[in-house]
Parts: structure tokens; sequence; C-alpha cells
């Protein structure tokens, strides 16, 4: 894979920092305009690096989101920050390897380099049979929730989010099924969820075409196929709230 670093930043002057330091090493910047942009990035195992400016309004969820990921996946997590963050530790608390204060010190990023390919190194061989994980999106009234799959089966999916699942019925999702370019997109119940973010969805829509490509898709991860199966209901021990139906859910699993 060829040496790259996603960054979601709007600071001109750091970006310039960045592109001129890095350039050095080797590794090239692609430059991200939005959270999910970085993070669909990340998950089609395009970079390494994810450095992320927490003065833009949407970089505390992309570092929380890149946490989820098994260490196959997770690149080095890197926060840009101003100095009136110092003594907050927010972006430690959200999951950032390292902080880069700005204005940007190019020595310090090369520091940050080096132990960030020997942590990724590491952590791809401990963890070479992890499951590879996808991005999955629901529609809340709210607005737009990002999460990452646990696991996928026929019947659906089990999903961990960086905020609290809402219970609820007939809601929009979307995802690409792992190591495929296959778009799975329906409707589902969430019928059960926790605090600490992770739900359980059942499908309730799916198009006969989708539901096909699904199938097949199952059908091809044989070996796993047990896990999948039993994927959608929650782990033993996690505390979650149950919907009304659940019995017949169950069942139908």
């Amino acid at each position: 894979m060829r040496k790259s670093a996603a960054v979601l930043c709007q600071d001109k002057a750091s970006l310039e920092t960045l592109q001129a330091t890095l350039a050095g090493l080797g590794v090239e910047v692609q430059k991200c305009r939005t959270e999910q942009e970085a993070l669909e990035f990340v998950l089609a195992g395009r970079c390494a690096t994810l450095i992320v400016d927490f003065d833009l309004p949407d970089a505390e969820g992309a570092i929380r989101m890149a946490k989820l990921l098994p260490p196959a996946q997770k690149p080095a997590l890197f926060a840009l920050e101003s100095r009136t963050w110092l003594g907050t530790g927010q972006a430690f608390q959200s999951g950032a390897n390292r902080i880069l204060y700005k204005p940007i010190d190019p020595e310090l990023i090369k520091d940050a380099f080096k132990t960030g390919r020997k942590t990724g190194r590491a952590n791809r061989r401990k963890s070479e049979r992890h499951d590879i994980k996808t991005l999955v999106y629901l529609d809340l009234p709210t607005g737009t929730l990002p999460g990452v799959s646990l696991d996928i089966g026929e019947h659906g999916l089990a999903v961990h989010a960086i905020e609290r699942v809402p219970m609820g019925t007939d809601l929009a999702f979307r995802c690409v099924l792992p190591g495929s370019h296959v778009t799975l997109q329906g409707r589902a119940d969430v019928i059960w969820a926790s605090d600490e973010g992770r739900a359980g969805l059942f499908f309730s829509k799916l198009a006969p075409a989708t539901r096909k490509q699904l199938k097949n898709w199952i059908s091809r991860q044989s070996r796993k196929h047990a896990a999948i199966a039993n994927g959608l209901l929650p782990p033993a021990d996690v505390h979650v709230d149950f919907a009304p139906c659940e019995d017949e859910l169950v069942e139908a699993l």
C-alpha cells in the first residue's frame, strides 16, 4: 500500500506544513473535506494515519469512529489542536494516539510518524484474523448517525455507534458489505440497544435484489457463518434495552 495520510483539516498553514514535512517522509497527504470522506478513506485501507483538526466541529466524531475499528484496520490517530485546548484532555479521551499543537513543529511530525508506523505494524501482526468492519449509516429524525458494523447476517446486523442508538422501527440504513462493492440499503427495527452505542437491527424491508446480494455475500463467508448467524443477538456482558417484540424476533434468529 502506498504510504498516505488522511487529513481532515481546513487550516491552510497546518496543511502546508503537513504536506511539506510528510513529502520528505514519502507520505502523501489526502485532504478530506468531511468526517465521512475521511472515515471511508480509512476503511478502504488507503491510509495508515488519520490526522484530524480538533478546531473542526466533526473532529471528535471522526477520531471516536476510527477508534472503534479492529487493530488491523485502525490507523494511527493524530489530533491537531490549538494551544487553547491545552490541558483539556479531549483528544486523548476521544482516542487520539498523539497530539500536535498548532503551529505545527515539523520535527514533532517526523517523530509522530516514526512512532505511528511501529504501532501500526505491531497492530497488524497481532490481528491478522480480525473481521473487516464497514461503516453503517443510520438515518435518524435528528440526522445521520454513523457506526461500525459488528456482525451482518441474513436477518439483520449489529452496530457500534459513537452514541446511543434510539429504539424505534422503520429506520433507514445503508452500508457497504465488507470486502465487496455491494451496498446494503433498506429499513430496519432496532431490537436492542446499549448505552455504549451498540445496537441490533432487524431487517424490516429489503428489496428482493438486495436480499439476494446479501445471501450471496453470506455464502462467501462460509468459514464465519456460525458467528454471523448469531451476530444480531446482544453480547451477554452488555446491558441493553429490548423492543417489546423481542421474543418473536429472537425466535426468528
